[in-house]
């Protein structure tokens, strides 16, 4: 409004003064007159006008404005458009197996193998439970070249109850383990210093068959967020059939409580062994040999987590009592590991330090290695039992996803371990008086210090639910302090497995295994001549399985082992079975 009534001033006082100009005649004489200034020219400032903020408008075209009015003229117009109503993209849905609490596998193959199991479950009301399995695996030997029985047999039952409540859960087990196994694995040219007809007495005289067994009863108990979260405790009784026997029970409690803003889990454990021996090796000993350990740990610890690491610091006292030998001592172990998203899932590094006190016993041993002889030395030998002093064991690695369906794992450690315990061939001679593990087939354990050094990786693949595939290595280097090898320990393991399946009836699969060259050595002492140590040959173990699914029930399976049919050894003078083929159904069912 300022802008227009400025203007209109202007444009008014511009049009008067050029019509004063043009009224005046040109070219006419107007005279002139003599002015006398008295007064010396004093110019003042006149008062000024200050405009206001708002002027005021007197324009009767701004005081009123006009109300428009809008109407509009429609009318109705035809259209044959008609869409469709909206409907969901229909999903394929697999169709869900129906879920059984019990099934029974039987199986048979050559060599006389059986192959048996049951497993039943049965709920007792909304939270009590019980279960049953039942488990054998037999066979009659026939390993190329042994002269002597090669059977064995391995049978166990599990019985369980249990219960599931609110706040707490728990369950009850009890086993019984039965195996047969022979000292079969008599060494290359024994008998050579006999003649034919004594070697022959001498073998048929020997009866290699022993046999294990163990009686266990546990169970665990959880206690949900209370200071005393859970327990595990179990007792076994391992026994032979040379009159050794062995005792071992544990208990470990876990507790978790609240330092601060700190979550703090504690582990308590105190596991006893203890047993006899009712001969030494060489059945020289007057008196059983006894031993026992009690090793009591606490091990706490808590968890930090900071942006994208996670750190777990905690660490290991163990206070361990040798019973028989009146000698205690006490260690002390770092647990601390931590991980650090490098991209997220895609790559996730780790690293930590660990170590333990590892409990040994016979029952361990002999179920890594069922042809160790029944004996121990006598006190002072190197092969008494004893647990392992894991110092410490340092790794890093990554692990993560290549893909949303390849996963991997790539690890390095350096272990040091105090009497570590390891497998090594007896020696022998060939006395018909002698035990019948006492012919160079049996084996003991001897303890090292040694460190190792190792390197691992895995990798992970499915390439469609049809098909899945995964590979691992292992490779390791050991060095001993005491021992001249790290007897029976290879040092590349390989393994790969791959399943496949071919239509919604018909599956398959199969699993490659293989073990580097081992170490041994084995004198016989009749022969006086220095013994040196053995390379046992590296081997590939192939086995495969095809499986035909009739109905949700019953399923079909071809078993074949050691495809390649080799006789390789595991152990030193133990070659194995050749390819085994066992044919089978599972069965799954309902009370």
């Amino acid at each position: 409004m300022k802008f227009n009534f400025l203007h209109k001033t202007l444009i008014v006082i511009g049009c008067f003064g050029v019509q004063l100009t043009f009224a005046q005649k040109k070219e006419t004489n107007i005279g002139s007159e003599e002015v006398t200034v008295v007064k010396s020219y004093s110019p003042t400032i006149a008062d000024a006008v200050k405009i206001g903020e708002t002027p005021s408008l007197d324009d009767d075209s701004n005081t009123k404005k006009e109300t428009i009015k809008y109407a509009i003229f429609s009318f109705p117009v035809a259209s044959t458009f008609a869409p469709l109503k909206g409907k969901a993209e229909d999903v394929e849905k697999s169709q869900r197996e129906p879920l059984y609490d019990n099934y029974a596998t039987l199986g048979f193959g050559n060599f006389s193998t059986l192959n048996a199991e049951l497993f039943v479950n049965q709920e007792l009301n909304n939270n009590d439970y019980v279960g049953g399995m039942f488990r054998h695996f037999s066979s009659r030997g026939g390993i190329k070249n042994a002269e002597l029985d090669t059977d064995y047999f391995d049978t166990n039952i599990d019985l369980t109850y249990g219960a599931n409540y609110n706040d707490m859960s728990f369950n009850l087990d009890l086993g019984y383990k039965n195996q047969i196994y022979n000292w079969y694995g008599l060494p290359a040219g024994f008998g050579s210093l006999q003649t034919p007809q004594q070697r022959t007495d001498l073998i048929k005289s020997i009866n290699p068959q022993h046999s294990f067994n163990t009686y266990s009863i546990g169970g665990t108990i959880g206690l949900g967020e209370q200071i005393l979260s859970g327990a595990h405790l179990k007792f076994l009784h391992f026994a032979d059939t040379f009159g050794s026997t062995e005792n071992r029970f544990y208990v470990k409690p876990t507790f978790q409580f609240e330092v601060g803003e700190q979550a703090v889990k504690t582990d308590l454990l105190v596991d006893y062994v203890g047993g006899s021996f009712e001969n030494n090796y060489t059945q020289t000993n007057t008196e059983e040999i006894k031993y026992g350990y009690t090793n009591i740990g606490l091990s706490p610890s808590f968890v930090m987590l900071k942006d994208d690491w996670t750190l777990n610091l905690g660490a290991s006292i163990f206070y361990s009592m040798d019973l028989e030998n009146n000698k205690n001592a006490v260690f002390v172990y770092p647990q601390v590991n931590a991980s650090y998203k490098v991209v997220g899932d895609l790559m996730l590094f780790y690293t930590g330090v660990k170590g333990g006190l590892e409990q040994n016993s016979y029952q361990q041993f002999a179920d890594g290695n069922p042809f160790i002889s029944p004996t121990m030395e006598d006190k002072s030998s190197s092969t008494f039992i004893r647990p392992t002093d894991k110092q410490y064991d340092i790794y890093a690695g990554l692990k993560g996803k290549l893909a949303n369906n390849v996963s991997y794992n790539l690890k390095a450690s350096y272990l040091n371990e105090k009497n570590k315990a390891l497998y090594k061939s007896n020696d022998y001679n060939e006395n018909a008086s002698n035990a019948p593990y006492a012919f160079g087939n049996s084996f003991q354990v001897v303890y090292d210090d040694m460190k190792t050094l190792s390197f691992s990786g895995n990798l992970k693949a499915s390439f469609s639910e049809n098909v899945t595939f995964g590979i691992g290595a292992t490779v390791n280097e050991y060095k001993n302090n005491f021992q001249e090898k790290a007897w029976n320990l290879p040092k590349v393991e390989l393994d790969s497995n791959l399943d496949v399946v071919i239509t919604p009836k018909w599956f398959a699969g199969t699993q490659v295994f293989y073990v580097g060259e081992r170490m041994d050595i084995q004198q016989n002492t009749s022969i006086v001549l220095p013994s040196s140590a053995v390379e046992l040959p590296s081997y590939f173990d192939v086995n495969a399985h095809l499986g035909y699914k009739h109905n949700d029930r019953l399923t079909g399976f071809l078993k074949a082992n050691n495809l390649t049919n080799k006789g390789y050894q595991k152990w030193m003078n133990y070659p194995v079975q050749g390819l085994q083929i066992i044919l089978g159904a599972n069965y799954k069912f309902d009370f």
